[in-house]
C-alpha cells in the first residue's frame, strides 16, 4: 500500500475565503473543489507534478481577484480540471483498472458466489494447512482461485436453472443471469481471508511436539484468526475510504478480474513504443503471458539453476573470497549490474513489483537496500561485532565455535531458560546482516510514528473528529468512488467492535485457561501496538515480548502471536475492503464474506493440524511425505531465541548488540530532516519524491536476501513508469497490470515439478 500525500500545513494554504472575492459568481463550487484537491495532493509524489503547480500559480496569483475578466479563459479552464479530477481518480494507475460508474443492478451475493467462494475457501484453507510444513513448501494463493472461478462461474450461468426463493423481499436464485465482476471479486475475497495458516498453528506445533516443549494440552485456536476485524473497521476512514490511499496489489487483483469481464475497450486499438499498434485483448495477453511464463519456469528451477542467481562477477574468479561476498547474489551481497535473469526476482519475490508499485517506490527502497549494503560492509571489515569470523549475509544464529546456534542446549526440560547452561555453552552470535535488519527495524517503526505525526497529523485529527461526530471528512467526498459507494449501507462500527471483543474474550479466556505461563492482557497489548503502528510489528512484538516474558519462549510467542498478528490481519481486511470499494460491493456484503470464510478455513486449518501431529516422526528429518516442518523449526528458533534468550543479553545494557538501538533516533532524525527540506524547497523534485520510511525500509532486505532482489526491478520499474506511463499512457493502463499476471503462469510449473 501506498499513502504518499505530503499536505502543507493549513496557514500555509489559500483558503476558500481568500479567492471568493473573484465575484460575480465565477468562484463556485468547481473552484471550492481546486482548493481542495490542492490540499490533498500538493506532495504528493503520484499526483502529475504540472498540474499541482498549475493550480498552485492559479492560487497564488492575486491578480485574479481584481481582474477575473482577464483570466475568465484560465478560470473555465480551472473548473474543467477541477470537474476532470473529481468525476474520476486522480492516478492513471487507479483509472486504468477501476471504472469510475456503477451498476446497483447487478447481483453480488448471490448463492452461486456464495458455494463457490465457500469452496475455494476451504480447499485453499486445507492445501495450505497440509503442505505447510512439507520441505519443499506448496502454497496455494488467492490468484490461482481467482483465476478458477470464472469459468466456474460461467459453468454455473449455463447449466443451473433460474429457480430460487424470496427473503426479506429479495429474490435469491441459482441463477440470476450472466456471472458478472462483483460476484467474481466477492468469491476472490473470500479465497484471499483463507490463504494464510493460523499464527497459533506455529505455537500448537512447538508445544505439542515432544522435538519442541512437548505440552499435549496445546491442540487449537481461534481467537486470532478474528481479531483484526475489529482493526480493519476502525482503519476503514483512513485505508480505505481516501482516494491518496492506493493499494497496488489490489489493482493487480481488480486487473485480472477486469481481463475476464470488461470488454469494452477490447477492440480498441493503442500506440505502443517504436511507433507500433495494439489491438490484442486483455484476456488474450493475458492467456499468452500465462503460457509463456509456464513454460519460462522450468528453465532457471530445473534446466540452469544459474539463470536466477547469475553470479558471473563471482565467476571470473571462483577462489576470490572477497568477490564472492560482495558480489555474489546468494550468499553475498548481489552488488552485481546484472543479478539475475529469473523475472520472480525482478519482481522482488511478489513483494516489490516493478509493474505495480510506482517508481518513486521502488527507487527509494533501493537507495535504502544500497546504502545498508555499505553499512555492511563497513561492520564486516571491521570486525565490529566478530563478525568477521561468520558468514556476511546469514540470518541464522551462531555459537562462539562459529556453528549455527543450538537453541536447546540453554533450555531445561520445561523450556524454560536455564542459565548454567547459558554460561557453560555460548551467547548467540549475529552476521553483519542481521545486525544491520535489526538496526534498520528499529529505525522503521519510530520512522512510522514520526512520519505519521509530522506529514498526516491534520489527516488523522480530522478523521477522528468526523469519527466522533459520525461525520464524513470532506476531502473524501472528493473520491468518485465514495460517492457511488455511498448508495449501499455501510457496516457500523460496532458489528467490528462486536467482533473484536468476542475475539479478545476467546484469546483471553484461552490463555487463562491453559497452563500457557501467559498474561490474559497480551491480547490488549497486541491491540495496543496494532493502534500505534499499523505496520507489521514481527521484530517489536518479539522485542517487547521478550523482554516483558524473558526466560519463557511459549509466552513470548503469545506475545508475538497477538502483536504481530493483529496488524497483520487489520491490514490483509483492510486491503479486501479497498478492493471491495473500487468494485462497488456493498459494504454489508464484503462483511460477511470476510467473516464466514475466516471461521469456515479456521476449523479446517485446525482439523489438519489435529491429524499433522499425529503422524509418527513428524518433524523430524525422518518425516514420511518430506513433512520436516521447516518453518516449525525456523519459529522454534525465533521463540527460544527471543523468549528464553531475551532480548536484555543481546540488545539491554551491556549487551553486544545494543548498539543496534541507535536506529531509534536515527529514524525520527531521518524523517524530520526530510520533513524540514520539503518545507523549504516544496518545489524540488527529488524531496517530493523522497520518502525516508520507505528508504529505511530498504534496510531490511538482507539476511538472507541480497541486493539481486531489489536492483532488478529500477529499470523496469522506470520503463514502466517512467517511459511507457508518461509517453504511451493509454498503452500502458491497457496492459501494464496485466502483465503483472506473468507470475500466475510461472506458479503451476512448481506445483508439478515439485511432485514429479
Amino acid at each position: 500500500m501506498t499513502t504518499e500525500k505530503m499536505p502543507e500545513d493549513k496557514d500555509e494554504i489559500k483558503s476558500k475565503e481568500s479567492i471568493e472575492p473573484l465575484g460575480d459568481g465565477i468562484v463556485d463550487e468547481n473552484l471550492d473543489l481546486l482548493v481542495s484537491i490542492y490540499k490533498m495532493h500538493a506532495r504528493d509524489p503520484n499526483s502529475p507534478m504540472e498540474i499541482i503547480e498549475w493550480i498552485e500559480q492559479f492560487l497564488a496569483n492575486e491578480e485574479i481577484s481584481s481582474n477575473p475578466e482577464k483570466y475568465e479563459r484560465t478560470i473555465e479552464e480551472m473548473k474543467i480540471q477541477a470537474v476532470i479530477i473529481t468525476s474520476n481518480s486522480p492516478y492513471a494507475e487507479v483509472r486504468a483498472v477501476v471504472d469510475n460508474h456503477d451498476d446497483p443492478t447487478l447481483p453480488v451475493s448471490t448463492i452461486r458466489a456464495w458455494v463457490i467462494g465457500i469452496f475455494f475457501s476451504c480447499c485453499i484453507s486445507f492445501i495450505n494447512a497440509f503442505f505447510d510444513i512439507r520441505l519443499p513448501g506448496t502454497w496455494v494463493e488467492a490468484a490461482v482461485p481467482q483465476l478458477l472461478a470464472y469459468p466456474l462461474g460461467k459453468l454455473c450461468e449455463r447449466i443451473l436453472p433460474d429457480k430460487g426463493f424470496t427473503l426479506s423481499g429479495v429474490r435469491h436464485s441459482l441463477n440470476p443471469g450472466p456471472f458478472n465482476k462483483k460476484e467474481h471479486m466477492l468469491i476472490t475475497i473470500m479465497s484471499n481471508i483463507s490463504d494464510g495458516v493460523p499464527y497459533t498453528n506455529h505455537i500448537i506445533w512447538i508445544q505439542f511436539l515432544p522435538e519442541f516443549f512437548h505440552q499435549e494440552w496445546a491442540s487449537n485456536g481461534l481467537s486470532t484468526n478474528l481479531i483484526g476485524y475489529g482493526m480493519a473497521g476502525l482503519c476503514r476512514r483512513f485505508l480505505v475510504y481516501p482516494s491518496y490511499c492506493v493499494w497496488p496489489s489490489s489493482l493487480v487483483t481488480i486487473a485480472m478480474n477486469s481481463a475476464f469481464h470488461d470488454t469494452s475497450a477490447e477492440t480498441s486499438r493503442v500506440l505502443g513504443p517504436f511507433k507500433s499498434t495494439w489491438k490484442m485483448s486483455r484476456l488474450r495477453l493475458f492467456a499468452w503471458a500465462f503460457g509463456l511464463m509456464f513454460v519460462y519456469f522450468w528453465f532457471p528451477d530445473y534446466i540452469f539453476g544459474g539463470m536466477t542467481f547469475f553470479s558471473w562477477m563471482s565467476w571470473i574468479s571462483p577462489e576470490n573470497g572477497h568477490l564472492a561476498r560482495i558480489t555474489g547474489s546468494y550468499s553475498g551481497l548481489g552488488l552485481n549490474p546484472l543479478p539475475t535473469l529469473d523475472w520472480n526476482l525482478v519482481t522482488g519475490g511478489s513483494e516489490r513489483d516493478p509493474l505495480v508499485l510506482p517508481f518513486f517506490s521502488i527507487f527509494n527502497y533501493f537507495i535504502g537496500s544500497l546504502l545498508s549494503a555499505f553499512v555492511i560492509l563497513g561492520i564486516y571489515y571491521t570486525n565490529t561485532f566478530n563478525t568477521a569470523y561468520l558468514p556476511m549475509n546469514s540470518n541464522a544464529p551462531f555459537d562462539h565455535f562459529g556453528k549455527r546456534y543450538d537453541v536447546k542446549a540453554v533450555i531445561d526440560e520445561r523450556g524454560i531458560f536455564d542459565g548454567k547452561k547459558y554460561a557453560a555453552y555460548s551467547p548467540p552470535f549475529l552476521s553483519a546482516a542481521t545486525a544491520v535488519v535489526y538496526m534498520f527495524f528499529f529505525a522503521v517503526y519510530s520512522a512510522t510514528i514520526t512520519y505519521g505525526f509530522l506529514y498526516h497529523r491534520h489527516e488523522i485529527m480530522l478523521e477522528e473528529a468526523n469519527a466522533e461526530g459520525e461525520g464524513t471528512n470532506d476531502l473524501n467526498r472528493l473520491d468518485v468512488h465514495n460517492w457511488l459507494m455511498a448508495a449501499y449501507k455501510e457496516v457500523p462500527e460496532w458489528w467490528y467492535m462486536v467482533t473484536l471483543v468476542v475475539a479478545v474474550a476467546l484469546g483471553m479466556a484461552g490463555i487463562a485457561q491453559y497452563p500457557t505461563e501467559t498474561t490474559p492482557f497480551v491480547v490488549l497489548y497486541g491491540i495496543a501496538l496494532c493502534l500505534l503502528f499499523v505496520v507489521t510489528l514481527n521484530v517489536i512484538a518479539e522485542f517487547i515480548g521478550g523482554v516483558w516474558v524473558e526466560g519463557n519462549a511459549v509466552a513470548m510467542c503469545f506475545f508475538k502471536c497477538y502483536g504481530n498478528v493483529t496488524c497483520a490481519h487489520a491490514l490483509s481486511f483492510t486491503r479486501d475492503l479497498k478492493l471491495a470499494h473500487y468494485l462497488k460491493i456493498p459494504q454489508r456484503f464484503t462483511f460477511w464474506a470476510q467473516m464466514v470464510p475466516t471461521l469456515a478455513s479456521t476449523f479446517i486449518s485446525i482439523a489438519v493440524l489435529q491429524y499433522q501431529v499425529g503422524i509418527p516422526k513428524v518433524c523430524t528429518d525422518d518425516a514420511p511425505f518430506r513433512f520436516k516442518c521447516p518453518r516449525i523449526n525456523t519459529f522454534f528458533t525465533a521463540a527460544v531465541f527471543w523468549g528464553t534468550v531475551g532480548p536484555r543479553k543481546i540488545f539491554g545494557m551491556g549487551g553486544p548488540y545494543a548498539v543496534t538501538l541507535v536506529g531509534i533516533p536515527i529514524g525520527c532524525m531521518v524523517v524530520a530532516i526530510f520533513y524540514f527540506l520539503s518545507k523549504k524547497w516544496p518545489k524540488n523534485a527529488v524531496l517530493r519524491n523522497a520518502h525516508p520510511v520507505v528508504m529505511m525500509r530498504g534496510g531490511l532486505t538482507w539476511s538472507p536476501r541480497t541486493l539481486a532482489y531489489v536492483w532488478p526491478g529500477v529499470p523496469v520499474a522506470a520503463f514502466s513508469w517512467l517511459y511507457l506511463k508518461k509517453r504511451f499512457l493509454p498503452f500502458w493502463s491497457k496492459y501494464n497490470y496485466r502483465l503483472k499476471t506473468l507470475p500466475e503462469g510461472e506458479y503451476f510449473g512448481p506445483r508439478i515439478g515439485e511432485f514429479s
